[in-house]
């Protein structure tokens, strides 16, 4: 038995199925029927999605090990998202194995924002079918740290992601196991695990998640917050905009003036060009209404999205020469 076997009391057991090639059915994105338990090392759907809600180094191990194993003896393309300490953590308890594994955070909310991290994804399970056609197995399989931040807003914005991303998925080649550490997430986030993932993970044994909800029940049911800033002066208005290519333009000059995180403001640049652009295609002249101006907001409004995300950089197994290789 290997170190790493040791460290978690998990080996594969005698006869053990790895992971096969992805099976050409599409997925259903609520709750299937059987509700047996199934091994990490068991076929998993061809968009299998879990969550391992974890307290412990040892419950995130056992959790993490046996999934990123089977996915290495399946030829999975294996990568991780996860904070530097994490990522450590796993390349030293992989040894060897870990010049196989990738490690990339924007693959998730961890490193970009929902768009960008979708835009990675994509990159990957191009990546990964693309391996099939050479030996590989054609799946992509990812470890994710869940983080969404210290604001509600992003909260809300991660438990929308994690519920679309299995609708978005379809029948792709994908199989994700999403940590989420009781010891640093807030309660409010740890909840959320079990709507948002049709599988359940423990140790080694995936099993259906009861309380998962399809996303078009479950995203409309979020609360929508409202920040005090709504409530203030708008910093902008305008009353019959003549043309839109110049009321956008308006907008780019004065965002640029309130928000200097560039992201952000080209996030609020588009959002914003987006209402006007609806206006004029769809609105109607409509009597005015006191308060009734347009707004732009300053930052203050904006969530912490745009903090600095975990950068990149070699990850290098404790007490191993090799280190875990990153998509360029």
């Amino acid at each position: 038995m290997s170190q790493n076997e040791r460290s978690i009391g998990w080996s594969p057991q005698a006869g053990e199925r790895d992971e096969g090639p992805v099976d050409g059915g599409t997925t259903d994105c609520s709750v299937p029927g059987s509700r047996r338990a199934r091994t990490a090392g068991e076929p998993l759907t061809s968009s299998g999605h879990g969550a391992a809600v974890v307290g412990t180094q040892h419950e995130m191990l056992a959790a993490a090990l046996p999934f990123l194993d089977a996915g290495l003896r399946a030829g999975d393309l294996v990568a991780l998202t996860c904070p530097p300490e994490t990522v450590a953590l796993l390349a030293s308890e992989l040894g060897e194995k870990a010049h196989a594994v990738e490690s990339e955070p924007r693959i998730s909310l961890l490193g970009s924002r929902a768009p960008d991290a979708l835009t990675m994804c994509r990159r990957y399970l191009e990546r990964a079918i693309e391996r099939g056609a050479n030996g590989g197995s054609g799946r992509l399989r990812v470890v994710a740290e869940v983080d969404f931040g210290n604001d509600p807003a992003d909260w809300r914005e991660g438990q929308r992601y994690e519920s679309v991303y299995n609708r978005l998925l379809g029948s792709a080649p994908v199989s994700a196991l999403c940590l989420y550490d009781r010891r640093r997430l807030p309660s409010a986030v740890v909840a959320s695990a079990a709507p948002t993932h049709p599988q359940l993970v423990r140790g080694a044994t995936w099993s259906t998640s009861t309380g998962f909800q399809d996303p078009g029940v479950y995203v409309p049911s979020l609360p929508l917050p409202r920040t005090p800033i709504e409530d203030g002066d708008p910093v902008f208005s305008v009353e019959n905009a003549p043309r839109l290519a110049g009321l956008r333009h308006q907008l780019g000059a004065v965002l640029a003036t309130l928000v200097s995180d560039r992201d952000q403001q080209e996030d609020l640049h588009l959002a914003a060009s987006e209402i006007a652009a609806n206006a004029f295609r769809h609105g109607v002249r409509a009597r005015p209404v006191p308060g009734g101006h347009g707004a732009v907001a300053g930052p203050q409004a904006l969530g912490s999205r745009g903090r600095a995300a975990h950068r990149r950089g070699p990850l290098r197994p404790a007490q191993h020469p090799p280190a875990l290789t990153r998509d360029p």
